[in-house]
């Protein structure tokens, strides 16, 4: 009889067991040579001549002795694990391989589960993706989500978090690969679409999937929320608002109160418990100083317009500045409602003072007379829009110098000064003036 298929035991035909001196049946005998060739025929050769023609039935094995091995590393090789999955086992320790992607749409919330381990969801609306608890998904499972049609808001279980964070919102138009370590989760997050968020007091950014966001809205902000530490945001203001300084919750880079303007950036990194450092601050269009181009001096006034709303102080240089009259030159302020002759209040060395203008010269000079020197304004009161100013205007033509300090608070934001002569009928005849902004 052939070999037992269930056991693979080779039972040898009855009557082909003789004794001495008995006759031999030729019939059992035949039988078992046949079975012999048969059975050497069905065995697989040691050095690969021939292939199987059925399959191969290995022993079950386990992690430390694999039914399928190798005669020199006898712990290396094939074992079947529970659930009947295949397993790979190498010096004794298990290998695991990963599943096969599966590829889903989803329109709606979904709660993700042990078997979506490998998968690919695709988000066709916005939703929230609740995430089973870390320990039931187990070390190493992983997942990747796409938003493709509205944000996509992941929710770990209880206390657990993503990134460190509560929730994790996943921009219209990204991705995320999602990774758990059996206690928490984490995620890759290469793409950083700006994402928005309104100012506020507190514009809490733990709330803001993205590292990069866009801040709306004019409300002074003196708080950007509870991160945990080392959590990183790039921020761009679409308007004018007040960062307010701390010392411990919100540390701005020059110790002080910051006015932006749209367009500034900054970056910003949570030190932990609800406190952020600024480490970097960009003024839009702006690198240190910035210069405008220098004027020749003529007619009866030079208006310098469309000056920045960023600017914290300004710097009027000039040199063999003249008039061709004896009333001197004077600087006024403006903004977008027009140049403003009142409001003033400034005093000089040679005891003048004026309520209309800054008188440069001291109220009064010489048409010979050239002076050079320079007049800087600094903001004192960004929501007054209040400014100070001081200057020193020295005469060439002879020994002497005028200094000037006063200050002048316009009716919105600056945005223009004028240089102009004493009485506005003279005229300038000779010299140059630039202007810087920083």
């Amino acid at each position: 009889m052939p070999r037992n298929p269930s056991t693979g035991v080779y039972s040898k035909p009855a009557g082909t067991t003789p004794s001495v001196g008995q006759v031999i049946d030729p019939a059992p005998w035949n039988a078992l040579t046949i079975d012999l060739g048969n059975e050497i025929t069905n065995s697989l050769p040691r050095d690969g001549s021939a292939p199987m023609t059925a399959p191969l039935k290995a022993a079950s094995g386990t992690v430390s002795a694999p039914g399928l091995g190798f005669a020199t590393n006898p712990q290396t090789g094939f074992y079947l694990k529970g659930g009947g999955l295949l397993g790979f086992t190498q010096n004794g320790a298990d290998v695991g391989f990963d599943k096969a992607s599966v590829y889903a749409a989803k329109s709606g919330d979904y709660t993700v589960l042990a078997s979506d381990d490998n998968a690919v969801h695709r988000f066709t609306a916005a939703a929230t993706l609740t995430l089973t608890a870390a320990a039931t998904l187990g070390t190493n499972w992983h997942y990747c989500v796409i938003a493709d049609g509205g944000d996509v808001t992941i929710d770990p279980t209880g206390s657990e978090t993503i990134d460190g964070a509560a929730t994790l919102i996943i921009p219209n138009g990204s991705s995320v690969f999602i990774v758990c370590n059996g206690l928490v989760f984490f995620t890759d997050r290469k793409l950083q679409p700006f994402a928005m968020i309104a100012s506020a007091a507190t514009t809490d950014l733990s709330t803001v999937g993205s590292q990069n966001v866009t801040v709306t809205g004019t409300t002074t902000i003196t708080a950007f929320g509870t991160a945990a530490a080392g959590t990183f945001r790039r921020l761009v203001f679409s308007g004018i608002l007040t960062l307010t300084h701390n010392a411990t919750s919100l540390l701005l880079p020059q110790g002080g109160n910051v006015v932006t303007a749209a367009g500034d950036s900054l970056e910003v990194v949570s030190l932990g418990s609800g406190n952020w450092r600024v480490t970097s601050y960009q003024r839009v269009g702006f690198s240190g100083l910035i210069s405008g181009a220098v004027v020749a001096a003529s007619g009866t006034a030079i208006d310098f317009t469309g000056i920045p709303s960023w600017a914290k102080r300004i710097t009027l240089s000039f040199e063999s500045l003249s008039t061709n009259g004896t009333t001197g030159i004077s600087i006024q302020l403006g903004d977008s409602g027009g140049i403003e002759s009142t409001g003033y209040l400034c005093g000089t060395s040679n005891a003048q003072s004026s309520t209309t203008e800054f008188i440069l010269t001291g109220g009064s000079g010489a048409a010979a007379a050239a002076y050079h020197g320079s007049a800087v304004l600094s903001l004192i009161d960004a929501a007054a829009n209040k400014w100070a100013m001081v200057s020193a205007a020295g005469r060439s033509d002879v020994a002497g110098i005028i200094v000037l300090g006063g200050s002048k608070a316009t009716s919105a934001v600056l945005d223009r000064i004028r240089v102009k002569t004493g009485n506005g009928v003279e005229t300038l005849d000779a010299g140059s003036i630039n202007i810087l902004y920083e």
